[in-house]
């Protein structure tokens, strides 16, 4: 896996790289559908730009391989008409197979189970990563029908600050898991051109959307991180990276290095240890 001491310039730029780049995922794609014999891939949608990017990306992948790209809006009580409204959108202009599901009942049942929730920030996560794990069921139930895949849609800058759930957010296959979140703007931006209208109005709400992760724990990603905006992470990410220890104190800093665990999921014993007695 690349590290981000070795891969830490997060500013690609231009229409010819950008051209590279998404021919790059999606040949890659490709070659994995090829040798998986998949049948379908699933893709979770949230009104996001990382799901939008991912169903902009994967669409033509699925029709050159003749299987469906599966799509599903799934709504939990803290998700924004306007979150829904831009989900529903993207699903409708890219999916072959588009559902909005609302999973709030369900929810309400599921939170009966577990205890001592209050208005703490403690028990808005907890809530949040159920959420989060709920709709993880549907798409993994949804792929083991249809014979597919659930695609991650994580994005570099939330991977190293740990902005995820834990079997909630991580699917089977990531095409955009090494882009920071500047390139996923870019590589948006730059897929415009080749979408039809509904598409690209689709793709374009997104891009201009303040990114929140609808989980009812705060407001947008940005309040969480310490950051005015995701610009602003992956330079502060650059400048530590190339040695800036003034940074080490930085919110975002902190969250990497208490985020570790994560990403080295699951912490297992090695074969070596057990076995040398």
């Amino acid at each position: 896996m690349t590290t981000p001491e070795t891969n830490y310039f997060p500013f690609l730029a231009g229409d010819e790289t950008m051209d590279k780049l998404a021919k790059r995922i999606r040949t890659t794609m490709e070659d994995y559908l090829e040798s998986s014999k998949l049948q379908s891939l699933v893709l979770g949608i949230s009104g996001g730009i990382d799901s939008a990017l991912c169903a902009a990306l994967l669409q033509p992948v699925c029709e050159n391989a003749g299987i469906p790209l599966i799509g599903r809006s799934i709504t939990i009580e803290t998700n924004k008409e306007d979150e829904i409204a831009r989900s529903i959108a993207v699903g409708e202009a890219f999916c072959h197979d588009f559902q909005h599901l609302d999973l709030t009942e369900t929810f309400y049942a599921n939170k009966k189970l577990l205890v001592d929730f209050d208005d703490s920030q403690l028990s808005k996560l907890r809530q949040g990563n159920m959420k989060a794990r709920m709709r993880m069921m549907v798409l993994y139930d949804l792929a083991q029908l249809h014979r597919g895949m659930v695609v991650s849609t994580d994005n570099y800058t939330e991977f190293l600050t740990g902005f995820w759930t834990l079997h909630g957010d991580v699917g089977d296959f990531a095409p955009v898991q090494h882009l920071w979140k500047t390139e996923i703007y870019a590589l948006s931006t730059f897929l415009l051109k080749e979408e039809n209208d509904a598409q690209r109005a689709a793709l374009q709400s997104c891009i201009d959307a303040t990114p929140v992760d609808g989980l009812g724990i705060s407001q947008c990603d940005c309040e969480q991180l310490g950051v005015p905006n995701y610009f602003e992470a992956d330079k502060v990410f650059a400048a530590f990276f190339q040695g800036d220890t003034s940074l080490r104190e930085h919110t975002l800093i902190k969250r990497y290095c208490a985020s570790e665990f994560k990403r080295h999921n699951p912490g297992c014993i090695s074969r070596e240890r057990l076995v040398n007695l």
